[in-house]
């Protein structure tokens, strides 16, 4: 027998809507019910932001520094993972890597106008959120922030939509979406869609993480 020879498949916002509600054992009768599903959706997407990684949230982002003790990042910034200076004086450029502290930390560093090519960031967790340098870029370079953040989860926007989510966590977003409107429209099935979320949740998670192998070799003689 053949095969369909696609691996294309995916849900639209109202299927998965669709899909959602009948796990909680209802059909779709108004639109009420339309944008309050989808209204659960997005608040789900948030939650997943602060729930950990999401590899296909991850981007890498340049920024041309110019002499100012911070930048401010696009708002749809979730946290910065990791960051490099380039040294673009240097040919070819070289990536030197810059360490991340803590308010406290750069809180207490005495004159922060000094400049030179920053060794420190401190990322502001503000709306939008802010990267404070120490020392200030100067005295060299031209220098780049080059460094991946995770952003935001895409709402869902119109029906006809997909999601922002890789196809890997349509399942568990189908579970997701099932148990938030169960808690509005069918709470006799909560506690049984709640199991099958994060059942859905620890599976998608578990694979959702890079692959790289990585040692440790102990330090003897400390």
């Amino acid at each position: 027998m053949a095969t369909s020879g696609t691996t294309i498949f995916d849900l639209q916002i109202d299927d998965l809507i669709a899909e959602a509600f009948e796990r909680c054992g209802m059909q779709i009768t108004n639109g009420h019910q339309l944008s309050s599903a989808r209204r659960s959706l997005n608040l789900m997407f948030l939650d997943w932001a602060n729930r950990g990684l999401n590899l296909w949230t991850i981007e890498e982002v340049v920024v041309s520094l110019t002499g100012t003790t911070s930048i401010t990042l696009p708002a749809d910034t979730v946290q910065v993972l990791t960051a490099v200076i380039r040294d673009l004086s240097q040919s070819p450029a070289v990536d030197i890597t810059i360490d991340p502290i803590t308010r406290a930390e750069y809180l207490d560093v005495p004159d922060k106008s000094t400049q030179a090519r920053p060794s420190q960031y401190y990322v502001q967790r503000t709306n939008p959120p802010e990267v404070f340098f120490y020392p200030t870029p100067g005295g060299g370079g031209p220098y780049q922030f080059r460094y991946y953040r995770i952003r935001r989860i895409e709402d869902a926007g119109d029906y006809t939509n997909t999601t922002d989510v890789n196809f890997r966590f349509l399942p568990c977003l189908t579970a997701g979406l099932s148990y938030y409107l169960s808690v509005k429209f069918a709470p006799d099935r909560t506690m049984g869609l709640k199991q099958m979320y994060d059942e859905e949740w620890a599976r998608a998670a578990a694979e959702d993480r890079e692959t790289a192998r990585i040692s440790f070799v102990p330090q003897l003689g400390v």
